[in-house]
Protein backbone atom coordinates (compact mmCIF):
# COMPACT_ATOMS: atom_id res chain seq x y z
CA UNK A 1 0.00 0.00 0.00
CA UNK A 2 2.96 2.47 1.06
CA UNK A 3 4.66 1.94 -2.57
CA UNK A 4 1.24 2.65 -4.05
CA UNK A 5 0.76 5.74 -2.65
CA UNK A 6 4.38 6.66 -3.70
CA UNK A 7 4.04 5.83 -6.64
CA UNK A 8 0.74 7.75 -7.14
CA UNK A 9 2.88 10.95 -5.76
CA UNK A 10 5.57 10.82 -8.01
CA UNK A 11 2.79 10.62 -11.01
CA UNK A 12 1.34 13.46 -9.47
CA UNK A 13 4.59 15.52 -9.76
CA UNK A 14 5.02 14.42 -13.34
CA UNK A 15 1.60 15.70 -14.18
CA UNK A 16 0.39 18.24 -11.83
CA UNK A 17 -2.04 19.98 -14.79
CA UNK A 18 -3.41 16.27 -15.84
CA UNK A 19 -6.62 14.60 -14.77
CA UNK A 20 -4.92 10.40 -14.46
CA UNK A 21 -5.76 7.33 -13.94
CA UNK A 22 -3.74 3.51 -13.54
CA UNK A 23 -4.80 0.05 -13.71
CA UNK A 24 -2.41 -2.73 -14.09
CA UNK A 25 -0.36 -3.55 -17.30
CA UNK A 26 0.98 -6.73 -16.45
CA UNK A 27 3.32 -8.61 -13.86
CA UNK A 28 5.94 -11.07 -14.54
CA UNK A 29 7.71 -13.19 -12.18
CA UNK A 30 10.23 -10.91 -10.27
CA UNK A 31 9.33 -8.22 -8.10
CA UNK A 32 8.40 -5.88 -10.35
CA UNK A 33 5.09 -4.44 -11.42
CA UNK A 34 3.65 -2.37 -14.23
CA UNK A 35 1.17 -0.15 -14.34
CA UNK A 36 -0.78 1.96 -17.71
CA UNK A 37 -1.24 5.55 -16.88
CA UNK A 38 -4.00 6.77 -19.34
CA UNK A 39 -5.06 10.58 -19.35
CA UNK A 40 -8.41 12.24 -19.45
CA UNK A 41 -9.19 13.73 -22.71
CA UNK A 42 -7.22 11.11 -24.66
CA UNK A 43 -3.62 11.06 -25.58
CA UNK A 44 -0.94 8.45 -25.58
CA UNK A 45 -1.02 6.23 -22.45
CA UNK A 46 2.32 5.44 -20.36
CA UNK A 47 3.91 2.72 -18.17
CA UNK A 48 5.13 3.40 -14.89
CA UNK A 49 7.37 0.96 -13.98
CA UNK A 50 7.32 -0.38 -9.92
CA UNK A 51 10.22 -2.01 -9.22
CA UNK A 52 11.36 -2.13 -5.33
CA UNK A 53 14.87 -1.02 -4.72
CA UNK A 54 15.66 -3.43 -2.38
CA UNK A 55 14.46 -6.20 -4.61
CA UNK A 56 14.85 -4.74 -8.41
CA UNK A 57 17.87 -2.62 -9.63
CA UNK A 58 16.10 -0.50 -12.70
CA UNK A 59 19.79 0.50 -14.06
CA UNK A 60 20.03 -2.28 -15.75
CA UNK A 61 16.41 -1.99 -17.55
CA UNK A 62 17.90 1.86 -18.24
CA UNK A 63 21.02 0.12 -20.23
CA UNK A 64 19.47 -2.66 -22.03
CA UNK A 65 16.35 -0.27 -23.58
CA UNK A 66 19.21 2.39 -24.92
CA UNK A 67 20.94 -0.27 -26.50
CA UNK A 68 17.69 -2.03 -28.27
CA UNK A 69 16.43 1.35 -29.19
CA UNK A 70 20.34 2.57 -30.29
CA UNK A 71 19.70 -1.03 -32.70
CA UNK A 72 16.52 0.42 -34.30
CA UNK A 73 14.48 -1.65 -32.55
CA UNK A 74 11.03 -0.73 -30.47
CA UNK A 75 11.67 -0.86 -26.70
CA UNK A 76 10.97 1.08 -24.42
CA UNK A 77 11.79 4.71 -24.07
CA UNK A 78 12.38 5.47 -20.58
CA UNK A 79 10.82 9.29 -20.07
CA UNK A 80 11.27 9.37 -16.33
CA UNK A 81 12.98 8.02 -13.43
CA UNK A 82 13.53 7.86 -9.64
CA UNK A 83 15.62 5.14 -9.12
CA UNK A 84 15.73 5.96 -5.18
CA UNK A 85 12.21 5.00 -5.05
CA UNK A 86 12.41 2.29 -8.20
CA UNK A 87 9.96 4.10 -10.42
CA UNK A 88 10.43 4.53 -14.01
CA UNK A 89 7.92 6.04 -16.80
CA UNK A 90 7.72 4.10 -20.03
CA UNK A 91 6.50 4.82 -23.24
CA UNK A 92 3.55 2.31 -23.93
CA UNK A 93 4.33 -0.47 -26.62
CA UNK A 94 0.83 -1.93 -26.95
CA UNK A 95 -1.45 -4.09 -24.36
CA UNK A 96 -1.13 -7.34 -26.86
CA UNK A 97 1.62 -10.18 -26.73
CA UNK A 98 2.67 -12.34 -29.62
CA UNK A 99 1.59 -14.94 -26.82
CA UNK A 100 -2.01 -13.86 -26.67
CA UNK A 101 -2.37 -13.23 -30.39
CA UNK A 102 -0.76 -16.62 -30.79
CA UNK A 103 -2.90 -18.21 -28.83
CA UNK A 104 -5.65 -16.45 -30.14
CA UNK A 105 -4.76 -17.42 -33.77
CA UNK A 106 -1.73 -19.57 -34.44
CA UNK A 107 -1.79 -19.10 -38.26
CA UNK A 108 0.18 -15.73 -37.78
CA UNK A 109 2.89 -17.27 -36.13
CA UNK A 110 4.96 -17.58 -39.62
CA UNK A 111 4.88 -13.54 -39.87
CA UNK A 112 4.84 -12.96 -35.88
CA UNK A 113 8.33 -15.08 -35.85
CA UNK A 114 10.05 -13.37 -39.07
CA UNK A 115 9.08 -10.13 -38.00
CA UNK A 116 11.24 -11.70 -34.16
CA UNK A 117 13.52 -12.85 -36.20
CA UNK A 118 14.49 -9.56 -37.98
CA UNK A 119 14.73 -7.81 -34.81
CA UNK A 120 17.01 -10.50 -32.89
CA UNK A 121 19.15 -10.31 -35.93
CA UNK A 122 19.43 -6.24 -35.44
CA UNK A 123 19.86 -6.65 -31.97
CA UNK A 124 22.74 -9.38 -32.11
CA UNK A 125 24.81 -7.08 -35.29
CA UNK A 126 24.70 -4.23 -32.46
CA UNK A 127 26.89 -6.64 -30.46
CA UNK A 128 30.20 -5.30 -28.54
CA UNK A 129 32.25 -6.94 -26.30
CA UNK A 130 32.31 -5.50 -22.63
CA UNK A 131 29.68 -3.98 -22.78
CA UNK A 132 26.89 -6.13 -21.26
CA UNK A 133 27.62 -9.07 -18.27
CA UNK A 134 29.47 -12.30 -19.56
CA UNK A 135 26.97 -15.13 -20.03
CA UNK A 136 30.49 -17.12 -18.51
CA UNK A 137 31.07 -20.48 -16.98
CA UNK A 138 30.14 -19.77 -14.11
CA UNK A 139 26.55 -17.85 -14.52
CA UNK A 140 25.70 -20.61 -16.44
CA UNK A 141 26.70 -23.08 -13.72
CA UNK A 142 24.54 -21.58 -11.14
CA UNK A 143 21.40 -21.90 -13.53
CA UNK A 144 22.28 -25.55 -13.89
CA UNK A 145 22.43 -25.86 -10.13
CA UNK A 146 18.85 -24.14 -10.18
CA UNK A 147 17.68 -27.65 -11.51
CA UNK A 148 18.72 -29.63 -8.70
CA UNK A 149 18.01 -27.51 -5.74
CA UNK A 150 14.68 -26.29 -6.66
CA UNK A 151 13.04 -28.98 -8.81
CA UNK A 152 14.46 -32.35 -7.74
CA UNK A 153 15.22 -31.37 -4.15
CA UNK A 154 12.47 -28.54 -3.20
CA UNK A 155 9.42 -30.10 -6.06
CA UNK A 156 10.46 -33.33 -6.43
CA UNK A 157 11.83 -34.12 -2.28
CA UNK A 158 14.41 -36.13 -4.00
CA UNK A 159 18.34 -36.42 -3.23
CA UNK A 160 19.96 -38.24 -5.77
CA UNK A 161 22.28 -41.28 -4.68
CA UNK A 162 25.64 -41.10 -5.95
CA UNK A 163 25.59 -42.50 -9.20
CA UNK A 164 22.45 -40.13 -10.27
CA UNK A 165 24.42 -36.97 -8.91
CA UNK A 166 27.05 -38.09 -11.22
CA UNK A 167 25.13 -38.64 -14.21
CA UNK A 168 23.81 -34.87 -14.15
CA UNK A 169 27.45 -33.73 -13.21
CA UNK A 170 28.96 -34.87 -16.33
CA UNK A 171 25.88 -34.27 -18.01
CA UNK A 172 26.25 -30.23 -17.25
CA UNK A 173 29.99 -30.39 -17.76
CA UNK A 174 28.95 -31.71 -21.62
CA UNK A 175 26.09 -28.80 -22.18
CA UNK A 176 28.81 -26.30 -20.57
CA UNK A 177 31.46 -27.20 -23.10
CA UNK A 178 28.66 -26.86 -25.84
CA UNK A 179 27.13 -23.63 -24.47
CA UNK A 180 30.88 -21.65 -24.27
CA UNK A 181 31.74 -23.14 -27.54
CA UNK A 182 29.49 -20.85 -29.27
CA UNK A 183 30.37 -17.22 -30.69
CA UNK A 184 29.38 -14.52 -28.12
CA UNK A 185 26.73 -11.36 -29.03
CA UNK A 186 24.16 -10.05 -26.98
CA UNK A 187 21.45 -11.77 -25.49
CA UNK A 188 18.36 -10.76 -23.82
CA UNK A 189 17.56 -13.50 -22.62
CA UNK A 190 14.18 -14.15 -21.97
CA UNK A 191 13.17 -13.55 -26.24
CA UNK A 192 9.91 -15.41 -26.49
CA UNK A 193 6.55 -14.80 -27.41
CA UNK A 194 5.19 -13.53 -23.85
CA UNK A 195 8.09 -10.74 -24.10
CA UNK A 196 7.42 -9.22 -27.28
CA UNK A 197 4.26 -7.12 -28.22
CA UNK A 198 2.10 -6.20 -31.70
CA UNK A 199 3.66 -2.99 -32.46
CA UNK A 200 4.50 -0.74 -34.85
CA UNK A 201 7.25 -1.36 -35.63
CA UNK A 202 7.03 -4.72 -34.68
CA UNK A 203 7.67 -6.21 -32.14
CA UNK A 204 8.04 -4.32 -29.45
CA UNK A 205 10.95 -5.74 -26.93
CA UNK A 206 9.84 -6.06 -23.04
CA UNK A 207 11.32 -7.63 -20.09
CA UNK A 208 15.31 -7.50 -21.07
CA UNK A 209 16.74 -6.02 -18.05
CA UNK A 210 18.97 -9.72 -17.38
CA UNK A 211 20.73 -8.86 -20.87
CA UNK A 212 23.91 -10.34 -21.02
CA UNK A 213 26.65 -11.35 -23.99
CA UNK A 214 26.60 -14.78 -24.49
CA UNK A 215 25.85 -17.76 -27.20
CA UNK A 216 24.78 -16.71 -30.37
CA UNK A 217 21.84 -19.82 -30.30
CA UNK A 218 20.39 -18.43 -26.94
CA UNK A 219 17.89 -16.49 -27.99
CA UNK A 220 16.77 -18.05 -31.40
CA UNK A 221 16.23 -21.27 -28.98
CA UNK A 222 14.02 -19.33 -26.09
CA UNK A 223 12.15 -18.00 -28.98
CA UNK A 224 11.54 -21.93 -31.02
CA UNK A 225 11.28 -23.81 -27.53
CA UNK A 226 8.86 -21.33 -25.51
CA UNK A 227 7.88 -21.59 -21.59
CA UNK A 228 4.10 -21.38 -22.74
CA UNK A 229 3.13 -22.66 -26.32
CA UNK A 230 4.71 -25.46 -28.11
CA UNK A 231 5.09 -25.76 -31.53
CA UNK A 232 5.78 -28.83 -33.80
CA UNK A 233 9.35 -30.02 -34.37
CA UNK A 234 9.22 -29.55 -38.58
CA UNK A 235 7.70 -25.74 -37.72
CA UNK A 236 10.15 -24.65 -35.14
CA UNK A 237 13.24 -26.19 -37.57
CA UNK A 238 11.90 -23.87 -40.24
CA UNK A 239 12.23 -20.91 -37.94
CA UNK A 240 15.41 -21.83 -36.95
CA UNK A 241 16.88 -22.26 -40.51
CA UNK A 242 15.21 -18.73 -41.65
CA UNK A 243 17.21 -17.30 -38.76
CA UNK A 244 19.97 -19.03 -39.86
CA UNK A 245 20.30 -17.86 -43.65
CA UNK A 246 19.44 -14.32 -42.62
CA UNK A 247 22.25 -13.90 -39.72
CA UNK A 248 24.71 -15.56 -42.52
CA UNK A 249 23.88 -13.16 -44.23
CA UNK A 250 23.99 -10.56 -42.49
CA UNK A 251 27.66 -11.70 -41.21
CA UNK A 252 26.90 -12.49 -37.82
CA UNK A 253 29.22 -15.71 -36.96
CA UNK A 254 26.56 -18.36 -37.40
CA UNK A 255 28.76 -20.90 -39.38
CA UNK A 256 28.65 -22.06 -42.49
CA UNK A 257 27.13 -26.01 -41.35
CA UNK A 258 23.71 -25.95 -40.01
CA UNK A 259 23.86 -29.00 -38.44
CA UNK A 260 26.79 -27.52 -36.24
CA UNK A 261 24.39 -24.23 -35.40
CA UNK A 262 21.49 -26.90 -34.68
CA UNK A 263 23.51 -28.68 -32.23
CA UNK A 264 24.57 -26.03 -30.18
CA UNK A 265 20.97 -24.77 -30.44
CA UNK A 266 19.45 -27.65 -28.75
CA UNK A 267 22.35 -27.91 -26.21
CA UNK A 268 21.66 -24.18 -25.52
CA UNK A 269 18.31 -24.56 -25.28
CA UNK A 270 18.65 -28.01 -22.93
CA UNK A 271 20.35 -26.07 -20.66
CA UNK A 272 17.59 -23.14 -20.38
CA UNK A 273 15.22 -26.30 -20.11
CA UNK A 274 16.93 -27.48 -16.96
CA UNK A 275 16.74 -23.80 -15.57
CA UNK A 276 13.62 -23.12 -16.41
CA UNK A 277 12.40 -26.13 -14.30
CA UNK A 278 14.03 -25.24 -11.36
CA UNK A 279 12.78 -21.31 -11.51
CA UNK A 280 9.49 -22.01 -11.91
CA UNK A 281 10.07 -24.38 -8.77
CA UNK A 282 11.52 -21.49 -6.91
CA UNK A 283 8.94 -19.24 -7.88
CA UNK A 284 6.48 -21.26 -6.33
CA UNK A 285 8.25 -22.09 -3.00
CA UNK A 286 10.01 -18.89 -2.88
CA UNK A 287 7.99 -16.25 -4.18
CA UNK A 288 4.64 -17.68 -3.73
CA UNK A 289 3.52 -18.20 -7.51
CA UNK A 290 2.16 -21.22 -8.32
CA UNK A 291 1.33 -21.07 -11.72
CA UNK A 292 4.31 -21.40 -13.51
CA UNK A 293 4.74 -25.16 -11.95
CA UNK A 294 1.53 -26.38 -14.98
CA UNK A 295 4.41 -25.63 -17.55
CA UNK A 296 6.83 -27.63 -16.16
CA UNK A 297 5.89 -31.12 -18.20
CA UNK A 298 6.19 -28.70 -21.09
CA UNK A 299 9.95 -28.43 -20.65
CA UNK A 300 10.42 -32.13 -19.40
CA UNK A 301 9.22 -33.42 -23.04
CA UNK A 302 11.71 -30.56 -24.20
CA UNK A 303 14.69 -32.10 -22.46
CA UNK A 304 13.33 -35.33 -23.62
CA UNK A 305 13.36 -34.58 -27.08
CA UNK A 306 16.65 -33.05 -26.92
CA UNK A 307 18.39 -35.75 -25.27
CA UNK A 308 16.62 -38.48 -27.49
CA UNK A 309 18.32 -36.87 -30.47
CA UNK A 310 22.13 -37.01 -28.99
CA UNK A 311 23.81 -40.63 -27.99
CA UNK A 312 26.04 -38.22 -24.95
CA UNK A 313 22.87 -37.43 -23.84
CA UNK A 314 21.47 -40.79 -23.02
CA UNK A 315 22.21 -40.73 -19.41
CA UNK A 316 20.55 -38.17 -18.63
CA UNK A 317 17.30 -39.78 -20.42
CA UNK A 318 17.55 -42.46 -18.19
CA UNK A 319 18.30 -40.41 -15.25
CA UNK A 320 14.91 -38.66 -16.15
CA UNK A 321 13.37 -42.46 -16.38
CA UNK A 322 14.86 -43.38 -12.80
CA UNK A 323 13.08 -40.18 -11.61
CA UNK A 324 9.95 -40.31 -12.99
CA UNK A 325 9.89 -44.46 -11.60
CA UNK A 326 10.89 -43.17 -8.25
CA UNK A 327 7.81 -41.01 -8.46
CA UNK A 328 5.45 -43.15 -9.29
CA UNK A 329 6.25 -45.38 -6.54
CA UNK A 330 6.10 -42.96 -3.85
CA UNK A 331 2.97 -41.47 -5.53
CA UNK A 332 4.05 -37.99 -5.49
CA UNK A 333 5.28 -35.84 -8.67
CA UNK A 334 6.63 -36.98 -11.46
CA UNK A 335 8.99 -34.84 -13.31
Amino acid sequence: MERTQALRAWLGQLFPAQEWRTEPASADASFRRYFRVSFAGGGESRIVMDAPPQKEDCRPFIQVAGLLRGAGLNAPQVLAQDLEQGFLLLTDLGSTTYLAALQADDSRADALFRDAVDALVSWQLASRPGVLPEYDRALLRRELDLFPDWYLARHLNLVLEPAQAQVLERSFSLILESNLAQPQVYVHRDYMPRNLMLSAPNPGILDFQDAVYGPISYDVASLVRDAFISWEEERALDWIVRYWEKARRAGLPVGPDFGDFYRHLEWMGLQRHLKVLGIFARINYRDGKPGYLADTPRFVRYVRAVCGRYNALTPLVHLFDRIENQQAKKGTHSP
